[in-house]
């Protein structure tokens, strides 16, 4: 299964059911970074040098980052969805379809709601 770097913002429950999924999920916390307004372009840096994917909800700057450098382990960006065990199937979904993570960019969105008339 996927090696994941789990971002700052990113919540507990999601990273659990990953885990419970079979992946092997590090976050920031864990890594003793948290609460140290660690610059983007470092956590990127670390994920990659850990050979690990980066997740985040942190959209904007991790696209950003994605557009200039090129080189890196891989990077999820998502949507927050309050249904954290949704939102990890979807990453699972997304990380057992995509074959070749180096330099990839890969956005997973929450589903639209649908209204019954």
């Amino acid at each position: 299964m996927a090696k994941l770097y789990a971002n700052e913002n990113f919540p507990l429950p999601v990273v659990e059911e990953l885990r419970r999924l079979g992946h092997d999920v590090v976050t920031i916390r864990e890594t003793g970074d948290s609460n140290k307004a660690m610059p983007d372009a470092f956590i990127l840096k670390y994920a990659s040098e850990n050979a690990r994917i980066l997740l985040s909800f942190n959209r904007k700057h991790f696209i950003q980052l994605h557009q200039k450098h090129q080189k890196h382990h891989g990077i999820i960006v998502c949507s927050f969805d309050r249904d954290f065990i949704a939102l990890a199937k979807r990453i699972h979904e997304q990380l057992t379809f995509t074959t070749q993570w180096e330099g990839q960019l890969v956005r997973i969105n929450r589903p639209e709601k649908t209204t019954v008339p």
